[in-house]
Order: C-alpha cells, then sequence, then structure tokens
C-alpha cells in the first residue's frame, strides 16, 4: 500500500455497530463489565480507549512500526521514554534540539541522576567518541529544531547497535511523509503530533512508535502507570489529521522551497537554514534519507541586529507571530526567546542560534502572497 492511501485508510475501519466511516469519540471514562475480568477488550480510559487504538494503530502503520502510543504532548512522550532509563544511565543528545527537550532533559530527570551530553553529530561517526559504559540511549532530531541540521540516521543506527544501546528519533520536522526512522535503524520514533500530523493547530499530542514487542510494552506500562495521556477528542482530531499529511506536506514542500529561494536571494538576508540546498551541511544526507525537504526554514539578516530582527517578527500579516509549526497557516518565531528560550544562551550561541534568528514555518497558502508578506516586512 503505498504512503497516500496508507495515511487515509491505515488503522482505522468503520465503526461496527453503525458503519460510520470516521472513528467515532468514544468520550467515557469506563467501560461496564459483564463480570469481574469478562468485557470486550476495555476496562478503564486511562488503560485503553477505542479512539486512541484507532490513533495508535494508524500511527504504527504510518512509521512502518508495529505498536503506537498516544501521550498528551511531544513532551509526555519524550519524558515516557527517559523513563526507561535509572540513575547512573547518560543519553548522549544532538547540540541542536527543541528547547521543551533540553529542558527536561536538564531541569527534570538530571536531578534524578541521568546524565546529557549534548553533542554535534553532523559527522555522525563522532558519536561514537561520546559512548561511554553508562550510555544508554542516543537522542537525535533530525532536521534539528531550527538548525535544520541533518544527521545519519542510519550511520547513528549503527553505532547504536554496536553498543547495545536505544536510539530514539525526534521526527517531529520531517513527519512521517518525509522520512521514516524504524526504517533506517532508529529503535523509537517520537512526534509532536501537535505538529505536521496534527496539522490544524487545535491540538496538542505526542506519539511514540516502535518495532520491538518488549520495548512497546515497556513503554505501554509507562503509559499506563504513568497516565499522560490524551483524551479521544484529541486523538479524533489527529486522526483526522493524518488523512490529509500527504497533501499538506506537499505544499509545504512546494512552499518552503519558493520562500527559501527567495530568502537567498534577498539583499538584507545573510543566512539561510533549509536542508534542500545543495550547500547545506549534509544535504545529500537529506536526499537519501528523507523524501522531500519541507517547510521550516530559519533565517538571519546581514544586520545581525535584534532590533532588525524583531521589527521583522513584528511586521509580518500573513505569518502569525506564535509558538509551534507544521499547521496549514504559516507561522513566524524568535527561537531565543520563545521555543529555545530554556537553553542558556551561551550554549544557544555555540550551536548557532543567534538572538536574531528567525524561525518559519511555511504553511500552505498562496506562496506569492506569503513571498510578498515576508519582502515587505523585511523591506
Amino acid at each position: 500500500m503505498k504512503l497516500g492511501t496508507k495515511l487515509i485508510h491505515a488503522g482505522v475501519s468503520p465503526d461496527p455497530t453503525t458503519g460510520a466511516i470516521m472513528t467515532p469519540i468514544y468520550q467515557t471514562s469506563t467501560f461496564v463489565q459483564n463480570a469481574p475480568g469478562d468485557h470486550k477488550g476495555y476496562e478503564y480510559a486511562r488503560t485503553q480507549n477505542p479512539t486512541r487504538d484507532a490513533l495508535q494503530n494508524a500511527l504504527a502503520a504510518i512509521e512502518n512500526g508495529k505498536h503506537g502510543l498516544s501521550f498528551g504532548s511531544g513532551l509526555a512522550a519524550t519524558d515516557a521514554v527517559i523513563k526507561l532509563l535509572n540513575p547512573g544511565d547518560e543519553v548522549i543528545a544532538s547540540n541542536d534540539l527543541y528547547g521543551g527537550t533540553y529542558r527536561i532533559f536538564t531541569k527534570v530527570f538530571q536531578r534524578y541522576g541521568i546524565q546529557f551530553r549534548f553533542v554535534d553529530m553532523q559527522n555522525a561517526a563522532s558519536v561514537a567518541d561520546h559512548v561511554t559504559p553508562q550510555t544508554k540511549l542516543i537522542w537525535i532530531e533530525t532536521p534539528t529544531n531550527p538548525m535544520l541540521n541533518i544527521i545519519d540516521i542510519a550511520a547513528v543506527a549503527k553505532i547504536a547497535k554496536q553498543h547495545q544501546l536505544l536510539l530514539a528519533v525526534d521526527n517531529t520536522f520531517a513527519s512521517p511523509y518525509l522520512q521514516n526512522p524504524l526504517d533506517l535503524g532508529a529503535d523509537i520514533v517520537v512526534h509532536s503530533a501537535t505538529k505536521y500530523l496534527g496539522g490544524h493547530s487545535d491540538v496538542v499530542h505526542g506519539a511514540l512508535i516502535v518495532k520491538d514487542d518488549a520495548l512497546a510494552q515497556q513503554l505501554a506500562f509507562i503509559q499506563n502507570s504513568c497516565g499522560a495521556v490524551p483524551g479521544p477528542q484529541d486523538c479524533f482530531l489527529v486522526l483526522r489529521g493524518i488523512k490529509t499529511l500527504h497533501v499538506r506536506m506537499q505544499r509545504h514542500c512546494e512552499n518552503g522551497e519558493a520562500v527559501a529561494k527567495f530568502l537567498r536571494s534577498h539583499s538584507k538576508v545573510d543566512k539561510v537554514y533549509w536542508c534542500g540546498f545543495e550547500d547545506h551541511p549534509n544535504h545529500a544526507i537529506a536526499r537519501e534519507q528523507m523524501r522531500g525537504f519541507g517547510g521550516m526554514i530559519s533565517f538571519t539578516l546581514k544586520s545581525d541586529d535584534l532590533a532588525a530582527a524583531k521589527k521583522v517578527l513584528s511586521q509580518t500579516h500573513l505569518f502569525s507571530l506564535a509558538e509551534s509549526l507544521g499547521g496549514v497557516e504559516s507561522l513566524i518565531g524568535h527561537p531565543a526567546s520563545m521555543t529555545h528560550a530554556s537553553i542558556p544562551r551561551e550554549e544557544r550561541l555555540k550551536n548557532g542560534l543567534t538572538d536574531s534568528l528567525i524561525r518559519l514555518s511555511v504553511g500552505i497558502e498562496d506562496v506569492d502572497d506569503l513571498i510578498s508578506d515576508l519582502n515587505t516586512a523585511i523591506g
């Protein structure tokens, strides 16, 4: 089954009671049993819910996995992965990553004796140099947030397997439409389904997808025991979003390319970070492991002036100044004060995330209007 068909049909089937083509929203907290232990597969909605089951099956299918698990947010999904570890264990993480991930690693789990080391993984072979006997997990984003760095998933997966480590890949920026990390050797795929999977800026949701049965059982135990599960309405919205992922991502990619090329040609723009450029670091790897380059772009102005960047941020009309990404509408953001404010400034600067960096989530509007909006704001 090809991906476009899979996105619409995988994991879901008409409701057996009514024939409803869309999975019903099972808005219930509990399920009646005929006798103790005699039930229809559902006991309590924290543990199982038919709407969530349909979504989890769909998530597994579209990432070419075997098991999908849904959570109340992307960070709740991240939380579940780190809870696989024990005090004294160590995580090697990519040095450019979402600020909320950095925060939960360093401000929450580090207090419980789990150590995190943030490493530039653009040269994947160098990851092996950082493995110690305490290392249990490698955590990567690719493309990274917000610098759009590309990491060779297959190469890192080979290192992980050589050292018997888990590899988790945050696939939020690419989405399953562009990239499937499990096929490249990853053990866990992580999504903030709030973003491209939901696609309409109307739900907060997280997901994990795995192939291994034992790993799935461990994560399902954490999911149920800690209870960071989504409600059925949220699951319904993500299910609905997945059905149009392929057509939305096609337009995100087309618009992203046009906007990136416009920015690179603008006399007041300095650096443009978009992995579709042939001179982008590791572009060849992106071409190999991705099916397109997406709609996420970061850029700086030649003035490298925070005041000038803020002027651009406040003068767009179609690009709304807001956190998040991946919705049908275009967003503009300032990572240093918004999505990545929890990362110390000196750490941000080491990774190239300057105070004047601007990040775009290019939506699916008419691209001529988007370019005109940016052109007016940049001046």
